[in-house]
């Protein structure tokens, strides 16, 4: 344990200067706009949740001091977050103005000692207050980001010293505050290090340090020792005796918020150590939990999920997972350069996000299962709101920062959509971007390359793991070299109108699991609807299959589905009729049940029918 402590303390030796090297941050578009179905859902929730919320009643819980448990004040900084990055999208003005009224009412409840909070004085510290506090610090610090206000980093740095003043050697623990092993206390890692960025004041870099130094304490989460143990996400602590509460240390959302934070320690120190460890965890996340759509979690927790996600489970994929897990490979894509990690948020962008998101963009459910129906999630803490239907839009407002990104001169292209960049190249001057694309409906992408005068500088394309028949030309020209899960990059002399073409592999993929059949196509889930009224669609069914690949024949949408497909399948247990093969249908999971009726059920995990002469007998 010693050796470890100075292992996390130090390292260091090992400094860079911000920049140098592995993990310099790649620059996302100075200009962005996303069409097609992706763009259309991103510009829906920005209109119907973000800018539709009402931020007094987000305010009021911080003008009184009585609270003793709840996390009201989580609600505003989250919205305060989302609402910063979907005017960085939009450039609302309309927006701007509710976030500058909104802050200044956030600003006239701090009182003298810096506290901006609900909790009275003697609760202070407990249950979720610093996790509270840590949203405020993140959502003035977001603000000022935006408007220079100096006024905002002063208060937002007063609120930290408060915390400092009760926190830290010789005060209390913050392992030992709040709930989950200490996990949603000490999150607040994250706008520490921001803070420390904005002022370079030596006391929050300390504080950022015992926060890491403490986790590995008895009392505290040990994400830094269970990771280097490869010690998976859901067995690090015992099965605790009650759920939610302190000793649960499997909770997803807390867990993963901790490691938000820790790549920007490394950012400043370079301590190997604090990538390696977010890399392992994340490693462990992907293998063990996150389901075929792209999110995990169930009863908030990690459980073994991906092993497990066939069975009916209670309160699967919670949203606030989807959108942590997202930032998560947000901030190891801008890190590493991975393209593994782009591969992971398509997945989420195109399944389990969309899916949490109501047809009409009112609500944000707070699970999406992958059976059964979708519906909205209980107001929390006597308000009108609760947790996912505050963060999900900030999942939405996530997807056009990782689409494109320039690293030094080298233009990544990560998401595949209809859309429009614009970049300053160092020494290149201002490049555009198009794509134009029916993708991931069609299997074509054109990208146009538009510099503002004749340059050289690579483009790298990323190839989806799953495409293993990919095709690329640049102005008709073939380009050999795609690989998948890798990055195709264009090297040339680019002139305005130079047209790259892409072609992905979207044959349906069959994925069986425990006795269950799921169908993919792309990076899209396939799901069953009873709105199709084809059929029971818990049925079982045997898919017909050649290799792992599945036919499936575009079909007319309704109106509920963005993209329709049928299939043949053998349905039921009786052969001998000569009408078990049926042609049914499929639609993308984001639309399966998206009218939040208890009457639309749908099933992407599919029961395949036993067939014994396939299948010899071994007795256990």
């Amino acid at each position: 344990m010693k050796q470890r402590l100075l292992l996390i303390m130090g390292c260091f030796s090992l400094f860079f200067l911000p920049g140098q090297g592995k993990g310099s941050d790649p620059v996302s578009a100075q200009q962005i706009h996303l069409s097609g179905y992706i763009g259309k859902r991103i510009d829906e929730c920005i209109e119907r949740r973000i800018k539709a919320q009402d931020t007094e009643h987000l305010t009021e819980p911080f003008r009184h001091r009585e609270e003793q448990s709840r996390w009201q004040t989580e609600f505003w900084g989250k919205w305060m977050l989302g609402a910063a990055d979907a005017y960085r999208y939009t450039r609302d003005t309309a927006l701007y103005r509710m976030m500058k009224q909104s802050v200044q009412a956030i600003l006239a409840t701090q009182s003298d000692d810096g506290y901006i909070g609900n909790y009275a004085p003697e609760y202070q510290l407990q249950q979720w207050d610093v996790w509270g506090r840590k949203y405020t610090l993140l959502g003035l610090l977001t603000w000022y980001d935006l408007s220079g206000d100096r006024k905002v980093l002063r208060a937002a740095c007063r609120l930290a010293d408060h915390l400092l003043s009760q926190v830290g050697p010789e005060k209390t623990n913050i392992v030992t505050t709040g709930n989950y092993r200490g996990m949603a206390s000490s999150s607040i890692l994250e706008p520490i290090l921001y803070l420390y960025q904005r002022t370079k004041e030596k006391r929050y870099l300390d504080f950022a340090r015992y926060i890491v130094v403490q986790w590995e304490t008895p009392e505290g989460p040990q994400l830094i020792s269970k990771a280097q143990d490869e010690v998976p996400v859901a067995a690090r602590f015992p099965h605790p005796k009650e759920w939610f509460s302190r000793e649960n240390g499997q909770k997803a959302y807390e867990m993963m918020s901790c490691y938000i934070g820790l790549p920007e320690l490394y950012k400043i120190t370079r301590n190997p150590l604090y990538l390696k460890v977010v890399e392992q965890t994340a490693g462990h996340i992907f293998r063990e939990e996150i389901n075929i759509a792209g999110s995990g979690s169930a009863f908030e927790c990690w459980y073994g999920g991906k092993e497990r996600q066939t069975l009916p489970t209670y309160h699967t994929m919670e949203t606030c997972v989807t959108f942590t897990w997202m930032q998560l490979c947000y901030k190891l894509l801008c890190l590493t350069g991975n393209p593994c990690y782009a591969d992971y948020l398509e997945r989420s962008a195109f399944n389990a996000l969309p899916a949490s998101l109501k047809d009409d963009a009112s609500q944000i459910a707070k699970y999406s299962p992958l059976e059964g129906y979708r519906y909205e999630g209980e107001e929390q803490c006597g308000m009108h709101i609760n947790c996912c239907n505050a963060n999900g839009p900030r999942a939405f407002v996530l997807i056009p920062r990782f689409c494109y990104q320039a690293c030094q001169d080298t233009l990544r292209i990560h998401f595949y959509t209809s859309s429009q960049a614009s970049f300053l190249l160092p020494y290149k001057g201002k490049v555009t971007i198009q794509q134009e694309t029916g993708y991931p409906v069609t299997d074509r992408i054109v990208i146009r390359i538009l510099p503002e005068r004749p340059t050289s500088f690579p483009v790298s394309l990323r190839i989806p793991s799953w495409s293993r028949q990919t095709t690329a030309t640049v102005n008709g020209e073939e380009i050999k070299g795609a690989k998948a899960g890798k990055y195709l990059t264009v090297s040339r002399h680019w002139q305005a109108g130079d047209s790259l073409v892409l072609q992905l592999d979207l044959r349906g993929r069959i994925e069986e699991r425990n006795g269950m059949q799921a169908i993919l196509r792309g990076p899209v889930v396939l799901a069953r609807d009873s709105r199709f009224e084809d059929g029971f669609v818990d049925e079982c069914v045997v898919v017909e299959q050649r290799d792992g690949y599945v036919e499936l024949h575009p079909a007319a949408s309704p109106d509920f589905a963005w993209m329709t497909f049928t299939v043949a399948m053998t349905t039921g247990t009786n052969l001998e009729d000569g009408r078990a093969v049926h042609t049914l249908h499929l639609c993308d999971f984001a639309s399966a049940g998206n009218d939040w009726n208890r009457k639309s059920r749908y099933r992407v995990w599919l029961p395949k029918t036993l067939n014994v002469m396939q299948a010899p007998y071994h007795p256990y």
